[in-house]
């Protein structure tokens, strides 16, 4: 599938922003959704992802109780809602796709998005 990321932008810290991951193509197919972040100077990192059907969820400890993830596969759209934003969660963020792998181990995801930028000011 094709992935295109979009809601980034700049935010004071404490703010909110909605990210949304618009596939296209193959989304007959079933696949995993999850959003990964990387800083300037760090690896990317998989902050969120969700399962086909929603039942199960992952988030890394520093963004758990902040970040929502979710998915609306009638509208083949993907979400990262992002609350309590923190200077730390400054990164381009991507939203990637897993064909039926592990949705916790970041070589499964195959498919990617470019990135959108979410800066946030303290």
């Amino acid at each position: 599938v094709q992935l295109q990321a979009s809601g980034g932008g700049l935010v004071q810290a404490g703010g909110s922003l909605r990210l949304s991951c618009v596939a296209s193509g193959r989304t007959d197919t079933n696949y995993h959704l999850g959003w990964f972040r990387q800083a300037p100077g760090k690896e990317r990192e998989l902050v969120a992802a969700i399962t086909y059907r929603g039942g199960r969820t992952y988030y890394t400890d520093s963004v758990k109780g902040r970040f929502t993830i979710s998915r609306d596969n009638a509208k083949n759209t993907g979400y990262l809602q992002m609350n309590s934003l923190k200077p730390e969660d400054t990164a381009v963020y991507y939203c990637a796709a897993n064909h039926y792998a592990s949705i916790y181990t970041s070589t499964s995801y195959t498919d990617w998005g470019q990135g959108t930028l979410v800066t946030v000011s303290s």
